[in-house]
């Protein structure tokens, strides 16, 4: 089996992300000073009506959420920061975290999270108005990981559904991807009760309806990856969570399968789930999985696929960087607790990357 790692931020992280909308939005400036009228025929001159943000449309029925949009690359990203200060001092280090933080990667939301609906406006509104989609993980749900390196999540179901529309409002009719519950399905019978594994197909229901609800939302159900169960026994598992409803399903989030196996794997799920279509974690794919298909912080891999939507393969909306290159997957091998990162690692990923 393995186990999902996620972006854990601090407090303080949360606080740049207010005060961020705060300067992005500065009060509309006052009109200025009416010019002296030549004739008292002639009216003042109107004064200059700003240009609206520019956010991408609707998309069409049956339109994947990326469809004429590019995927957003976060220039902000503590590993841009990263690099630039290690520029003068290892620049050769420094080129490889250029590298993972030039490539779009997804945001993973959780209870590090201080105010869930203003990060999704945030991030939302400035990688639409670049024309690009917000792509997210949600990662919240109770008895997350099975108390294993990613434990935690919200404690109560009511209280997740309320996190859940919060993050919908937040994202309102912008456009983004919601990749939902790393591991919620592919470790549903390993810890939790008959009763617990009905509330979490629940929740998981309620998300699906509520993101894809806001029109401009597309949601994918994590699927494990082509070693975690056969593909019938988690097509049951995404009808249970409501993959009716949801654009897709996601797979191989934060793990190392390669990009052929997985849409095999994905080919055959959605053979048994109405023809859905998929996205895959590319990350950290590149070299393709260690021989005994270790999933936490193996050496010797590399990134794989650069994020696209343009895959090739009529199934597959994206390829994606679920899992951002460097982000430990828990305390093993010497790596730091899980969702935190990594240099050495991301170091390693990039030199070894198949692009």
């Amino acid at each position: 089996m393995k186990s999902r790692s996620f972006l854990a931020f601090s407090l303080a992280y949360g606080l740049v992300a207010c005060a961020s909308i705060v300067h992005r939005d500065p009060p509309p400036s006052a009109p200025p000073p009416a010019a002296p009228a030549e004739t008292a025929q002639k009216p003042a001159e109107p004064p200059p009506v700003a240009e609206a943000p520019k956010l991408l449309p609707i998309r069409k029925k049956g339109e994947s959420a990326f469809a004429g949009a590019k995927l957003f690359v976060d220039h902000e990203h503590r590993v841009q920061k990263l690099a630039d200060t290690m520029k003068k001092t290892k620049p050769a280090e420094a080129a490889a975290l250029a590298k993972i933080a030039s490539q779009p990667t997804a945001e993973w939301l959780g209870e590090w999270n201080p105010n869930i609906e203003l990060a999704g406006r945030v991030r939302t509104a400035k990688a639409n108005e670049e024309g690009a989609v917000a792509v997210y993980v949600v990662y919240n749900i109770p008895n997350r990981d099975c108390g294993q390196y990613s434990k935690g999540g919200l404690s109560r179901a009511d209280a997740y559904q309320a996190w859940i529309r919060s993050l919908a409002k937040g994202i309102g009719k912008g456009r983004a991807a919601v990749v939902l519950e790393p591991d919620a399905l592919g470790l549903l019978t390993k810890c939790l009760s008959p009763k617990d594994q009905e509330v979490r197909l629940g929740l998981l229901r309620d998300a699906v309806e509520v993101l894809e609800a806001n029109g401009n939302t597309g949601v994918y159900l994590d699927a494990g990856n082509p070693h975690w169960m056969p593909a019938n026994q988690m097509a049951e598992r995404l009808k249970a969570a409501g993959i009716d409803k949801a654009d897709g399903f996601a797979l191989n989030v934060s793990n190392y399968m390669t990009t052929k196996e997985n849409v095999e794997y994905g080919q055959a799920i959605s053979r048994l789930v109405g023809g859905k279509h998929f996205v895959i974690d590319t990350s950290r794919n590149g070299k393709g999985p260690t021989a005994d298909f270790d999933w936490c912080n193996p050496h010797g891999r590399g990134t794989g696929h650069r994020p696209t939507a343009e895959t090739g393969e009529p199934l597959v909306d994206a390829f994606l960087w679920i899992k951002r290159p460097g982000e430990s997957d828990g305390e093993c091998k010497g790596g730091p607790r899980a969702g935190e990162f990594w240099v050495e690692m991301a170091v390693e990923l990039a030199n070894n990357g198949s692009e």
